[in-house]
């Protein structure tokens, strides 16, 4: 499979002396959904700065779509699609007129925009707002604006930076689904967030950026299957004054008298701890998963460092 992104020993190293980034390597396949995740002040937002031309490297390469973008920088750009963590676009103007003058910059005149402009705003939940100005949409709004702004030239890689923070739990999840839609489609997506669930959920392959440095470049699945512990909260069919003794060979807390918290090893089974209530005639209505994997991951990894 061809490459959407390679880049080759991008370093980024300020006026001031301060290294942002050290020959980082990543190379990314086309149709893939990356999650580009690490604490604040890792690099992130550099790293995608610099993919979109916002800001110069000080070293590396970059081919996007094959393209180098030292060799051919608006052919590069024009595969791009960025959806930055920060609002920037003009506050006085309408939704519709931000997404119509965007597809302009890439020289789509506005009555070939016009469908894919009302498709977008249908799919994000903003048809009834195309003629509000921007100021006075919601937080959330304002996001999926960015989005419908992003996508309106048909990148071949979407980069999202923080594309949920100030949603709402039902129009992120909206948001979520048109996004997983874009990439069964076939556009590549990179994902940038601090809500680490949300690549636990989406994405295919990650890497984790730690002090300017690819700390880890790996598939999600591998990452899960590498950790040992998961913690699953259940409900029981009957009320249990004191954790049985049999139950203890596994980390157990008492949340109530008919929620407890079981966490078990990777040597251990969900089965097994049904087993040790099914002695005590103790059913399970139902159950939780309350482990971040990923999170728990990233955490250890930190701790490493």
């Amino acid at each position: 499979m061809s490459k959407a992104l390679v880049i080759r020993n991008l370093s980024k190293q300020y006026s001031n002396g301060t290294k942002a980034l050290v020959d980082v390597n990543l190379e990314i396949e086309k149709g893939d959904f990356f999650g580009l995740l690490g604490p604040n002040g890792a690099g992130k937002t550099t790293t995608i700065e610099i993919i979109s031309s916002i800001t110069k490297k000080t070293s590396g390469t970059i081919l996007i779509d094959g393209i180098d973008i030292d060799n051919d920088f608006e052919k590069a750009k024009s595969r791009i699609g960025l959806v930055p963590q920060e609002f920037n676009c003009n506050y006085f103007e309408t939704v519709w007129d931000i997404i119509i003058k965007q597809a302009g910059f890439y020289g789509i005149l506005p009555n070939q925009a016009k469908d894919y402009a009302e498709f977008l705003l249908k799919k994000l939940k903003l048809t009834d707002k195309k003629d509000t100005i921007c100021r006075k949409l919601s937080g959330g709004m304002k996001r999926r604006l960015m989005i419908a702004r992003g996508m309106i030239h048909k990148p071949s890689i979407l980069i999202l930076d923080e594309p949920t923070a100030g949603v709402d739990v039902e129009l992120r999840r909206e948001m979520l689904k048109f996004i997983k839609e874009i990439n069964n489609l076939g556009t590549t997506v990179i994902l940038t967030t601090h809500y680490l669930e949300e690549a636990e959920e989406l994405c295919k392959n990650l890497a984790i950026l730690n002090k300017g440095k690819i700390a880890v470049n790996t598939s999600v699945k591998s990452i899960v299957e590498k950790l040992n512990k998961e913690s699953f909260i259940l409900d029981l069919s009957h009320k249990i004054e004191e954790i049985p003794n049999s139950l203890k060979q596994f980390d157990v807390v008492k949340i109530s008298t008919k929620t407890i918290e079981v966490t078990i090893s990777k040597d251990q089974t969900l089965n097994d701890v049904f087993d040790v209530l099914n002695k005590y005639d103790i059913r399970v209505q139902s159950l939780k998963n309350k482990t971040n994997r990923l999170e728990e991951f990233f955490i250890n990894l930190a701790g490493q460092n």
